[in-house]
């Protein structure tokens, strides 16, 4: 079907609904319900948790008054010259405003979310030095046969402080940390002691490979009784230290440690601490708690241990770490390193989502309620941590990072994801509403559908102009110019995400994200980080996707493995797609490769770049696993076609070649002309049919006819600016 498309410079946006009609009902087209989900929610700033009722009653009435669905509590650091007026983080009076908020915003018709944590990460005072997060050191000695090992089996950790916006000494800092009664003052960002480190393995290593486990020759004073064998023998000491990030810009009552990330066990006691102090309270109107990101990454080093870590890689991994440590620390072959150093990452992805996310979501739903969870920045394959999340929330402009989390929520059927939305578009009062409508525009594209402003400052209301604020705009509060004229965006937002919710995402491609790649590689950080602005993995193919209109979803190992197939349509828990492309990439998990073999078998187009990996990331059984791969493939009998070849396996096939236009064009996937004429566009389908959203910044107007990829009896418009619809213009081709 050809629309007609007339789009004004930058500030119109339109629906096109493709209606299919049949005999038995014509659907009439109507505007969807609104609810408090539809409209924009907004962050919801507690500085120092220094609120009252009074004013809690008056800030949320004016969110309800300027459009707002519902607010996330977030409580941060304290307010300077207010600090008498500070409120304990979950303290009795914490809790007491809180069930209030509730309360109040139940009578408004707003919803309440809870960051877990005031500040982020998760952390606290109630966090010790044995839950808090960790790295690994380690150091290398060498003995000859008959010698004896002279210095001592120790790593002392040299200080380090580092503060916000601020110089700190670490003289000025006490251990253990919550014993510091000045933690506002100090805005500690990461401090580590100058201590010796605990001990967590000494493995010798001679040159033929052998290992002995000398940590039980080791004494409480680091003296190794160990006479050397015959021949050249290197020492591999392991320790744990102390990574020292603190909870960043907390404020009273949630400043402190870090929690371990990988530890079960950090996770549940730093959730104890709102489990004791919620015993009494109502929490009926809560939806769901937060987690602002991960971000222990942008600290000195990564953490990167924690004690169980040895056994839980046996169990992952089926060797011992300790017999590799020459490899993990990049001293064998460059193939043995690139390998064990895969599976310890691989591993600490598995602990981060199985000891955090997977524990935090189950904690939540036993108060009945969700999780709202930002994942970028993880080291760990981010679209597992997304999937495991009621509600995968992003960031940013990078359509590639919003994508992570809007992939995870379309296949695995999340109804709302959301985003951080407008944050830093510039300084506070200088952004304006057109910078704030394109930003939304941005993520509605990108397939989010649950706009969370960043955001709104609690503030009294006598406080002079301009009230209290937080440090990151935009301000969104009656203080700010736009104010009265807020409520105009939030309607079209509003009127935008009721259209792309309770809808089906409509993306042809599922785009294969070769993690292991990443993982094999060794880097100056032992820990690679994902979801940033711009994932090197996959940005050449997927902004060739872009630009072509070909929509696609990004699919991990693990969400492959839960693929089907039905009528050669490959289907996802929350959606149906039609091909699946792997990247040019190096190495593809054996269990990866036999499942989209199988996906194919049942009828399903796979698509390859360039050619099918034959390497298998990880050190465990490999030869064995590479010799499998290559016979799967060589069962394949590819035929020329004119720029690629293609295999017929059961009632699918295997494409491979180098240009992916040509092979999604050979396989009926072909791209929406919107993205050529650079339109912003999404599509899903509902009930009524398809939809598509379309947004025009291209800074000029657009008259012409458009072909649309998806057709139906007629087509009707939808302009959420001025609440108006009409028919179509609409001719065939």
């Amino acid at each position: 079907m050809t629309q007609a498309i007339n789009l004004n410079r930058s500030f119109i946006l339109i629906f096109v609904i493709l209606i299919f009609s049949s005999c038995e009902k014509t659907i009439v087209p109507q505007w969807p319900e609104q609810t408090n989900e539809t409209k924009p929610w907004t962050r919801w700033w507690w500085h120092g948790s220094a609120v009252d009722k009074t004013n809690l009653t008056a800030n949320l009435e004016e969110l309800a008054e300027a459009g707002f669905g519902g607010v996330e509590i977030t409580p941060i650091y304290d307010v300077k010259g207010y600090e008498d007026q500070s409120i304990s983080f979950q303290s009795a009076k914490w809790m007491e405003m809180f069930e209030f908020t509730l309360q109040e915003a139940k009578r408004l018709g707003l919803g309440v979310d809870l960051a877990n944590a005031s500040g982020w990460p998760f952390g606290g005072p109630w966090i010790d030095a044995e839950h808090a997060c960790k790295n690994v050191q380690h150091k290398k000695y060498q003995l000859k046969t008959g010698e004896r090992l002279k210095e001592k089996v120790e790593f002392i950790q040299p200080s380090l402080v580092r503060a916000v916006n601020k110089k700190v000494d670490i003289s000025e800092v006490k251990f253990p940390i919550r014993s510091n009664t000045n933690l506002q003052d100090l805005a500690l960002d990461q401090v580590r002691f100058e201590k010796p480190l605990p001990l967590q393995t000494l493995m010798a290593v001679n040159k033929q490979g052998e290992t002995i486990d000398l940590t039980n020759f080791v004494n409480a004073n680091g003296i190794l009784d160990w006479t050397a064998p015959k021949g050249n023998w290197d020492l591999y000491a392991v320790f744990q230290g102390w990574h020292g990030k603190m909870v960043e810009r907390a404020g009273t009552g949630g400043e402190g440690n870090v929690i371990d990330h990988f530890s079960e066990e950090a996770t549940k006691l730093f959730l104890t601490d709102f489990d004791k102090n919620a015993r009494n309270i109502d929490l009926s109107g809560l939806r769901a708690f937060f987690n602002d990101s991960y971000e222990v990454d942008d600290a000195y080093g990564d953490a990167n241990w924690t004690p169980l870590f040895f056994e839980e890689f046996e169990k992952r991994r089926g060797y011992d770490l300790k017999t590799t440590l020459p490899a993990l620390f990049g001293d064998l072959d460059e193939e043995t390193n690139r390998r064990v150093l895969c599976d310890y990452r691989e591993t600490i992805s598995d602990l981060l989502l199985e000891k955090f996310t997977t524990v935090w979501a189950d904690w939540a739903e036993s108060y009945k309620t969700i999780v709202r969870n930002q994942a970028h920045g993880s080291p760990a394959a981010i679209l597992d941590l997304y999937e495991a999340s009621h509600i995968p929330e992003t960031e940013g402009t990078s359509p590639m990072r919003i994508k992570m989390a809007t992939s995870a929520g379309h296949t695995s059927g999340k109804p709302l994801i959301a985003c951080e939305a407008a944050t830093w578009l510039n300084e506070h009062f200088l952004s304006t509403l057109a910078d704030v409508k394109q930003n939304a525009d941005n993520y509605l594209r990108n397939g989010v559908n649950h706009i969370v402003y960043h955001g709104t400052p609690y503030s009294p209301v006598e406080e002079k102009w301009p009230g209290w604020m937080f440090y990151a705009a935009v301000h969104f509060a009656p203080t700010n110019t736009w104010w009265n004229d807020l409520k105009v965006v939030n309607e079209y937002i509003t009127n935008c995400q009721s259209f792309m919710q309770n809808s089906t995402p409509d993306n042809d491609i599922l785009l294969y994200f070769p993690i292991y790649d990443a993982w094999t590689e060794r880097d100056r950080n032992i820990l690679p980080h994902f979801g940033g602005s711009n994932e090197e993995l996959t940005a050449e193919i997927s902004n060739e996707l872009l630009a072509r209109g070909l929509s696609f979803d990004y699919i991990s190992d693990r969400q492959i493995r839960k693929l089907n197939t039905s009528n050669g349509k490959i289907q996802a828990a929350g959606a149906d797609y039609k091909t699946i492309v792997v990247p040019s990439c190096t190495a593809i998990p054996l269990e990866t490769l036999k499942h989209l073999f199988s996906l194919a078998q049942n009828g399903a187009t796979i698509i390859f770049k360039n050619e099918i990996p034959v390497k298998v990331p990880g050190l465990n059984n490999f030869e064995s696993q590479q010799a499998e791969v290559k016979k799967l493939i060589g069962e394949l009998e590819f035929q020329p076609e004119e720029n690629y070849q293609s295999a017929t396996i059961g009632n699918g096939k295997i494409m491979v070649g180098n240009d992916v236009k040509i092979l999604l064009n050979a396989s009926g996937v072909y791209g929406e002309e919107l993205a050529q004429q650079e339109l912003w566009y999404n599509r899903v389908e509902r009930q009524e049919g398809t939809c598509y959203f379309i947004s025009n910044w291209t800074g000029n107007e657009m008259d012409k006819w458009i072909t649309l990829q998806k057709s139906g009896k007629t087509a009707v418009w939808f302009n959420p600016m001025n609440n108006t619809f009409g028919k179509a213009c609409t001719q065939k081709k």
